[in-house]
């Protein structure tokens, strides 16, 4: 009976090492590996962004920092055509400054700043109940991007493969000359 046992547990062991290389890994994810819900509830595949380079902002309507917004609609606007998708994220993790519903976000967003690019459902960035998205761009190997977010606004620069490439905390504008070397050298990549 031992033997049997030894062989019914090599055997698992090899299924289980094969169905583990045969599916994508941790290392292996990419921002397109995931489905999220937009702002008015409905599921968006991140793959429909492959090739595009993607900067993904944690954003807030009652922050000091909300007027970035007025950047982030430029920015869009001004690299749309090459390739850039700029894509919020309202949460309510910093100093409770994303109170409102998903649809009173939405007409904010559009009343005072006139939005232009892809808003996504109100979701929690950091914490025990951090959304899997912003698990995956907050802890990719490179040390330089990794860590909890500090505040609203972050800025994570994705590539046209899914790869994170940048991160840029809140103080650092959407128009900076740090933020715009980056995405020109991500769109040209």
């Amino acid at each position: 009976m031992s033997n049997s046992l030894s062989l019914d547990a090599m055997l698992l062991v090899a299924f289980l090492t094969a169905i583990s290389t045969a599916l994508p890994g941790p290392d292996k994810a990419s921002l397109h590996s995931f489905v999220m819900k937009d702002i008015d509830g409905n599921d968006v595949d991140l793959s429909e962004f492959e090739g595009k380079v993607l900067l993904v902002v944690n954003v807030a309507s009652e922050c000091g920092f909300t007027p970035q917004y007025e950047n982030l609609v430029s920015l869009h606007n001004k690299y749309k055509d090459r390739g850039l998708v700029v894509l919020g994220f309202p949460a309510n993790n910093f100093g409770k400054q994303e109170p409102g519903t998903n649809q009173e976000i939405k007409k904010f967003c559009m009343a005072k700043y006139n939005v232009t690019f892809p808003m996504f459902s109100k979701i929690s960035v950091k914490g025990k109940d951090q959304d899997p998205l912003f698990t995956f761009l907050t802890s990719t190997e490179n040390r330089d991007f990794t860590g909890a977010i500090k505040w609203n606004f972050e800025k994570f620069l994705v590539g046209k493969d899914g790869e994170l490439v940048g991160r840029f905390r809140t103080r650092v504008l959407p128009n900076s000359k740090e933020v715009l070397e980056a995405i020109e050298k991500a769109l040209n990549h």
